[in-house]
């Protein structure tokens, strides 16, 4: 008996599921090119796991690729780089059907089917478990926006209890979750906005510092510690790198990790003039290995408890998927976007 007729003789697994599709991408990629489709439930070979979607987050990094900026995709291809559900098959027996879990990068998306599905198949190395009774809309917000978090905190960054950040992008999800993930390590937060209306969702998830950013925010920052951050993160991307540093203090450290401009490069970047003396400058593009599961199942916990929030902007079912991109490209609110199953 083959794999696929093993996982189709489970009566407990459909033949059949719903999926969004992106047939080409590209300037003509408008958010009404995602299609929901009946596609065949995907089989998991060896080493790859088959997981039962519940929910997913959107990221900017789907946009960019519908939008044919992403390198290596080949279409028509199933968006997605992160999905939230439980296991409903694992051939080589790393994870026991039923069981919760997260799975994230690693080409979902992209060089296969990923998450914007009903069911999808990843490597297994890409699926993290946990344990919990949050809703899945909120489950589904935490995966990929956490560990892009932790990851530039602890791998770009390397930061201290009681040291000072700058998150410019601070409204983004990975801003506001890095901003709860500070406030745990007893961080003193800035963090920017372009819309003053946004300060509050800041303050409410425990900002120190809210900076409005009108393209300079450095002064603005230094006027409230003069010798500058320890550390700061850049969500906006290359157009505010340059201005980024200059807000970091001598021997800080800045890290680039996102893209929210949609602008990837510097031109003319000079950096013995644009880096700042005694400034270091790291980049973060890791996987699931940055998230380990004990600090996934920490954070979790920590919302469970009251203890930290979870920033979600708004939670889609799967037939408003062209409403959720469409969302996600006006870029008005604050926090995560979410499409339920």
């Amino acid at each position: 008996m083959t794999a696929t007729d093993t996982i189709h003789a489970d009566p407990s697994i459909p033949r059949t599921m719903r999926a969004v599709v992106l047939d080409a991408p590209g300037t003509e990629a408008e958010p009404g090119a995602l299609a929901i489709r009946t596609l065949l439930v995907p089989t998991p070979e060896a080493g790859w796991v088959l997981i039962e979607v519940k929910a997913f987050g959107l990221n900017r990094s789907e946009l960019h690729t519908r939008e044919g900026l992403a390198d290596g995709v080949t279409f028509p291809r199933v968006l997605g780089i992160e999905a939230t559900g439980v296991v409903a098959a694992a051939p080589g027996g790393e994870f026991e059907v039923g069981q919760q879990v997260v799975a994230m990068m690693g080409g979902m998306g992209r060089t296969f089917d990923g998450g914007y599905a009903e069911y999808t198949a990843v490597p297994a190395s890409q699926v993290i478990p946990f344990a919990s009774d949050l809703p899945w809309s909120t489950l589904g917000a935490v995966g990929e926006m956490l560990q892009t978090a932790n990851g530039s905190m602890v791998v770009g960054l390397d930061v201290r209890p009681g040291e000072s950040i700058l998150i410019r992008g601070g409204t983004s999800s990975i801003g506001m979750a890095t901003a709860v993930l500070a406030k745990q390590r007893g961080m003193t937060v800035f963090a920017t906005t372009r819309n003053p209306a946004k300060a509050d969702s800041l303050t409410a998830i425990g900002v120190d510092h809210v900076i409005v950013d009108d393209g300079h925010v450095a002064a603005a920052v230094r006027a409230i510690v003069p010798d500058g951050v320890d550390t700061a993160l850049e969500l906006v991307g290359a157009p505010t790198l340059v201005d980024t540093m200059q807000a970091v203090g001598y021997h800080g450290l800045a890290c680039m990790t996102g893209m929210l401009s949609n602008s990837w490069t510097l031109p003319d970047f000079y950096p013995t003039g644009d880096i700042p003396r005694g400034v270091w400058l790291t980049g973060y593009g890791g996987d699931a290995s940055d998230l380990p599961a004990a600090v996934l199942q920490a954070f979790l916990d920590a919302v469970a408890a009251g203890d930290a929030v979870v920033p979600i902007q708004r939670v889609f079912p799967m037939d408003e998927i062209v409403l959720a991109h469409e969302t996600m490209l006006a870029g008005h609110g604050s926090g995560k976007l979410v499409v339920t199953t």
